[in-house]
Formats: C-alpha cells, sequence, structure tokens
C-alpha cells in the first residue's frame, strides 16, 4: 500500500461530502496548511483547539478533519499572543493541516443527521429540510469489447452509475464502430488512412451533473483510444432531494420523559433541556444536529411528535410550546457522532498505509452541576 498525499485524501472524502451540498456562505474545505504532501496520519475532531492541536502533534497526524470550522468569520489579525493566532501558529509550526466538512457533512447521506438518527433508533427516515436536489446526466461512451469491463469499473468508482442504495449501475449495447485514422493519429487499432470496422461496446452511466467531470476523467484514463467517443445527455429525471435533519419514527412509542433519557444514553450527554408534557407519548421524531431553531415549524408541519435539535433559544421555545411541538435540546456537542462516523467512512474507502483516528479530546465547553 502507497501513503497518500492530502489531496487524495480530501477527494475521496469529497465522494461522499462534497462542497456543492453546504449551505451559502459556509467556510468550508481547507482552512490551513497544505494538501500538497504525503499524510500517514488523519485525526478527525469535532472542533480545533489547542488540546486537539496538542493531540495531532502527539499522533504525527499531518492531517486534521474537522466539523466545525476553524475560522467561521474572516480574521481580521493574527496575533500569536491571542488564543486564535497562537492555535494558527501551532498549525504552521508543525507543518498540520485543517480541513473543515460543516454542513456538507450534514447534509451528506451518512453524515451527521442520518448518524444522530441512526444513534436513537429511528427508522425508515427522510430528510427534514430539502436544500438540494441533484441535476442528472447521462455519459454514453463507446469502447472497444476489450476494454468494456476496464472501462465500466473506473466509472463505478468515479460515482457514476449510483442509482438509490444501487451503485455500479449501466447498461450496455453491442455494435460495430467505423473510423479511419488520419496521417497525424496514433491508433490503438486499425492504421493511418485504412478505414477501420471495429466491434465495440456503448456503456451508458447516470451521475450528478456536479461530478460528471471527474467520471469523464476517469473514463477517458482507462480508454484504450488515442480519441474517445462520449456523449453526454441532461435528464429531466431528479435525484431524491437531500438536506438538514433527518425524520422518522421510534420502533416502539415512549413518553417525553422516557425519550430524553433515552437521547442522553444513546448520545452520550449528562442532561437535555426538555419542553413539553413529560408524560405525552413520542413516536415520531425529528432531528437536526447543530442549532436548529429557525426548523422548528419544519418539524411541525412534517408531524413530528418531538424535535430534537441544539442551542434552543428562549423564545423559539416558547413559540414550540404554543404550537403543541415538543422539543429536547441536548446541546451542539452531540454532533461528536461524526467523528466515529468519518473515521468509519474513510477506514473502509480506501486501500492506502493512511490511519484514520478519532480525537479523544472532549470539546465541550459547558459543564453541568
Amino acid at each position: 500500500m502507497k501513503i497518500p498525499n492530502g489531496q487524495q485524501i480530501i477527494e475521496e472524502f469529497e465522494k461522499w461530502s462534497p462542497k456543492y451540498l453546504a449551505m451559502e456562505g459556509d467556510p468550508i474545505g481547507l482552512h490551513v496548511g497544505t494538501l500538497n504532501k504525503k499524510v500517514e496520519r488523519v485525526l478527525v475532531t469535532l472542533d480545533v483547539n489547542e488540546e486537539v492541536v496538542n493531540e495531532a502533534i502527539s499522533k504525527g497526524a499531518g492531517l486534521i478533519i474537522a466539523h466545525h470550522p476553524p475560522i467561521f468569520r474572516p480574521l481580521k489579525i493574527l496575533q500569536t499572543d491571542f488564543p486564535q493566532g497562537r492555535l494558527m501558529e501551532m498549525l504552521i509550526k508543525h507543518d498540520i493541516a485543517v480541513y473543515a466538512a460543516h454542513t456538507n457533512l450534514d447534509v451528506a447521506n451518512g453524515g451527521v443527521n442520518d448518524l444522530l438518527a441512526e444513534a436513537l433508533g429511528l427508522e425508515n427516515t427522510e430528510v427534514l429540510v430539502p436544500t438540494y436536489e441533484a441535476e442528472l446526466v447521462k455519459i454514453a461512451v463507446f469502447v472497444p469489447e476489450s476494454h468494456e469491463e476496464q472501462v465500466r469499473e473506473a466509472l463505478g468508482k468515479a460515482g457514476a452509475g449510483s442509482i438509490g442504495d444501487y451503485e455500479h449501475c449501466s447498461y450496455t449495447l453491442s455494435g460495430t464502430g467505423r473510423f479511419r485514422p488520419t496521417a497525424d493519429a496514433d491508433p490503438y487499432i486499425g492504421e493511418s488512412g485504412k478505414m477501420e470496422v471495429t466491434e465495440e461496446s456503448k456503456i451508458e452511466v447516470v451521475i450528478r451533473k456536479a461530478e460528471k467531470d471527474r467520471a469523464i476523467k476517469a473514463m477517458i484514463a482507462a480508454h484504450p483510444y488515442e480519441e474517445v467517443a462520449y456523449d453526454v445527455f441532461t435528464l429531466e429525471n431528479k435525484e431524491v432531494p437531500m438536506g438538514l435533519g433527518r425524520i422518522g419514527r421510534l420502533e416502539t412509542a415512549m413518553s417525553l420523559r422516557e425519550f430524553a433519557e433515552h437521547i442522553k444514553e444513546r448520545l452520550d450527554v449528562p442532561a437535555a433541556r426538555v419542553v413539553g408534557n413529560l408524560d405525552a407519548p413520542v413516536k415520531k421524531v425529528a432531528v437536526l444536529g447543530g442549532d436548529g431553531n429557525k426548523y422548528i415549524q419544519q418539524a411541525k408541519r412534517a408531524g413530528a411528535d418531538v424535535y430534537v435539535t441544539g442551542d434552543l433559544y428562549f423564545h423559539v421555545a416558547q413559540d414550540a410550546e404554543a404550537m403543541g411541538l415538543h422539543v429536547i435540546d441536548p446541546g451542539h456537542h452531540v454532533e461528536k457522532v461524526m467523528i466515529k462516523g468519518v473515521v468509519n467512512e474513510m477506514s473502509k474507502r480506501q486501500n492506502w498505509q493512511c490511519e484514520f483516528l478519532p480525537s479523544e479530546v472532549d470539546t465541550e465547553p459547558f459543564n453541568f452541576l
């Protein structure tokens, strides 16, 4: 196995959590350092603070993947006797790059909100707040039969042919290709100036429009021809919407009080703020990681008995109570589920000499007395 560079790691990460899923203005991507280097260890964390950076140094991590962007607002000064300047100095001195995946990781299938829903045992989940509906295209490429499987595999690995819960989906037609190489050509099949007739296959795959360039690049790299003949068609059908939050059902209804205790256990928190009648039954649950104050109306319209989110404002809690929506606030820090989730996802996605390490630093700023 080879040691990857940082760019290869992030390219693989963005196949799962692409940047275009992020909310407008969200400062995602590379925040500090360079990806143009070999990386043997990646530290995955919710937040980046000095203790986390010291952990990265001690573990020999050359890259940190964080959920919360360390530079959320533009820096006006970078003085190293202030906390943020000191943090940046530590990272740069030790050549540690920091990459942030925020709302794109919230939206991604298998990302933060799916991890929270899974931890709470929700079934038949759907997106709570749709934010993105992918445009689809179809790529059709003509390839000699000898390289049909090679090209098809390259397209699949690049993400083409993913339809719902299925991947590497394609359709193949057999036919006859005709071409005459010019004097300047260097043909894989045939001779310059002579008409060539050969048996070829036409492979068709569907892919998100935003990802087609990557797939075409992989397809051309795997193709034996000097000039690759292919078509790209825009499709009318759309992909299933993606977005923030999830809504689903518990296998068995429980009281709001019991569900609050269930949350504390499953999300590993010592306390939770609860709005509503503690004896009321709940079964349909909406969950949205982070600060979900602005989405209480969507949770109510979706028919949720209870809405689980963090950083609940006083007046928003009153509004929820007035509309008959129960709310449980277990805190913003429950998004720490992404640490194990990212480690597991990235560990199974690559065949490199590279370790993905979960941060062991607790970045929860609150004490519960």
